[in-house]
């Protein structure tokens, strides 16, 4: 849910921590490539599986030495790997029944597509994602030629009538 919520990277999903939410203000902190820090706007389901965590299987969990402000801990005490990302959600596609190959990076591109689909000004998307160059950002909005046309024909003043 944080990883579709923010588009995160999984590199920044596992090195979250506590200190860098901010819910009453409906946005987190994240130290994405390059050591760059961004404030990206959180949604309210985020928001709510986050406060259910800390409150309910987080607090079992005794954090290691170095790790009592990170946010997602194994069961072990120490922040998540990267690999155990993957595994979990590979694990809960199967259990969900979905058949096709679901990664950290397919909730990062659906973020992104969803949102350019939506109507959202490509440079937010750019920002929110972390990216330095908007060329990448356009990569991760694999758009269908059907909305490209729509888009044309209701914003280009040479498409309409």
């Amino acid at each position: 849910e944080t990883m579709y919520s923010c588009g995160l990277r999984v590199s920044e999903v596992v090195g979250l921590k506590i200190s860098q939410l901010y819910p009453e203000l409906g946005f987190i902190r994240v130290i994405g490539k390059g050591d760059k820090e961004r404030l990206i706007p959180i949604g309210k389901s985020a928001i709510k599986y986050i406060t259910i965590y800390k409150n309910q299987v987080r607090v079992h969990t005794q954090p290691t030495k170095g790790n009592e402000d990170i946010l997602f801990l194994n069961n072990r005490g120490s922040k998540l790997s990267r690999v155990m990302i993957f595994y979990i959600i590979k694990d809960l596609a199967l259990k969900a029944g979905i058949s096709k190959t679901v990664s950290p990076h397919t909730f990062r591109h659906s973020f992104a597509t969803h949102l350019v689909e939506g109507g959202a000004d490509l440079r937010a998307v750019q920002e929110m994602l972390g990216h330095v160059s908007i060329t990448t950002t356009e990569i991760y909005t694999h758009l269908d030629r059907e909305f490209l046309r729509k888009t044309l024909e209701q914003f280009h003043p040479g498409f309409r009538g």
